[in-house]
């Protein structure tokens, strides 16, 4: 596929990365030449230099040959601006642009053809706060996602000693919970990824993927590990765009919610905002604050801010003051290990939760979601089975028969309303959604071509 990606910064960069390694022909537009040149040293990408809004530029960068048109620039003007060159002069047939600004979000009919043609809307900031309020709500779980309309979920849950299936096979997991469908599609210890069979034996601190109905999963939780207590008193670091809507969230929930903003015109609208939270005008890292305002009552400590190393010395001083949990928003990459070992429970990454959203449009076949996991080392998908025995090389077929690339498992299967944890016999049928764990990216080519259908099918 031919892609343009507009923007080089942390979206843009790792998008690249994803799919230069996908055989994919990749040109990024950026102002900044040093950027554009330690991409083109790492990667087989072409590049241009350039304002991505403007017809030279994208002309240059032979967009009029291109399948897609990706503007990830900060600038939601340029974005918009983009993708109406690209549509109106060179017929880009895709046009996705991130756009951050709720004011523009708020009123959906602008995005058409006749208007600014956008096919796709990408908004980092509400993606992310759905991410951290699915966390939030399922207290234990390192990730939380949601798949065929909420009917399956998948989390990631640090196996402890005090779990109940901890030291014992995964097969021993349908005696504890008989009436639950649940199945562990991976697990990775010390980094490097396993695929379990029912004789594997769960180790503490042991990262397990497991997928069940969304109803089970707290019961699921409960085997890996002591089950945390719902998070009630919540304390969010940051009045921005996510703070603010997460703060919104969680008030219809019934939860206590303080929102700490060190910003006096900002903390001023959110409290003329927000109806149950309480906002307090200060520094997240006064200790004394926190202090005055019992930090150690607090269930979970959320640092929200735009400032990495500001979310990260919060959460940390939070944590040393009694907070149960504490969470990081992580924009940079680099600083997620050392937020990892430095005593913060959750890093959450923007960037991650963003690229997960844009590749589930840049894949091809009927890919419903895709999830970037273990820092973009995996994904998870969920795709829909097409066609028929005759021209598709899936429906009609056993699982045993499916000739699956190393490192990929079949979680769990969407029939309309039942949810089906597939064994060798089950075959796939039309329509189904089909969920994949993959632990090896290098097979995402594979796994695409497999669902989609032969040139007879119309």
């Amino acid at each position: 596929m031919n892609i343009v990606i507009l923007g080089a910064g942390q979206v843009g960069t790792s998008l690249a990365i994803n799919l230069a390694t996908e055989d994919n022909d990749i040109t990024i537009i950026d102002l900044d030449s040093n950027v554009l040149r330690e991409l083109r040293e790492k990667l087989d990408v072409h590049t241009r230099q350039g304002y991505a809004s403007h017809p030279d530029v994208l002309e240059q960068a032979n967009v009029n040959d291109a399948d897609m048109l990706i503007a990830v620039t900060n600038s939601d003007e340029v974005n918009m601006m983009a993708c109406l060159v690209a549509h109106s002069l060179f017929r880009t047939p895709t046009r996705i642009a991130r756009i951050r600004a709720s004011g523009y979000l708020q009123h959906q009919e602008l995005f058409s053809p006749e208007l600014i043609p956008v096919d796709v809307l990408i908004s980092p900031e509400q993606l992310t706060t759905d991410y951290i309020y699915r966390l939030i709500k399922n207290p234990g779980t390192l990730q939380v996602l949601d798949f065929a309309g909420g009917k399956v979920r998948l989390v990631s849950v640090k196996a402890f000693h005090e779990g109940p299936l901890v030291g014992h096979q995964i097969g021993e997991i349908r005696e504890h919970l008989p009436d639950v469908k649940v199945r562990v599609v991976a697990i990775f210890r010390q980094g490097k990824a396993i695929i379990p069979s029912g004789n594997t034996v769960i180790e503490a601190n042991d990262e397990i993927f497991v997928i069940a109905s969304a109803q089970h999963i707290r019961a699921v939780v409960s085997e890996l590990r002591s089950v945390d207590k719902p998070y009630k008193r919540i304390m969010i670091a940051g009045g921005g765009n996510i703070g603010r809507r997460l703060a919104t969230a969680l008030e219809e929930s019934r939860s206590q919610v303080k929102v700490i903003e060190k910003n006096s015109d900002t903390a001023t609208r959110l409290a003329e905002t927000l109806n149950r939270a309480i906002v307090l005008e200060g520094d997240a890292a006064d200790e004394t604050l926190l202090r005055e305002e019992n930090i150690e009552n607090v269930d979970i400590f959320c640092a929200l801010t735009n400032d990495d190393e500001a979310n990260i010395l919060s959460a940390m001083l939070a944590k040393r003051l009694g907070a149960r949990k504490v969470m990081s928003l992580v924009n940079r990459t680099a600083y997620v290990d050392l937020v990892e070992s430095a005593n913060i429970d959750l890093a959450v990454s923007p960037q991650q939760i963003t690229i997960g959203a844009l590749l589930t449009h840049i894949r091809s076949g009927d890919i419903v979601s895709v999830h970037s996991l273990r820092k973009g080392a995996a994904e998870v998908i969920e795709v829909v089975a097409h066609g028929d025995k005759d021209n598709s090389r899936v429906v009609g077929r056993k699982r045993v028969d499916l000739k699956l690339p190393p490192g990929v498992t079949i979680g769990a299967i969407v029939r309309e309303e039942e949810v089906i944890l597939p064994h060798q016999e089950t075959v796939i049928e039309e329509n189904d959604h089909v969920i994949l764990f993959l632990t090896d990216k290098r097979y995402i080519s594979a796994i695409e071509k497999m669902f989609q259908v032969g040139v007879g099918y119309i």
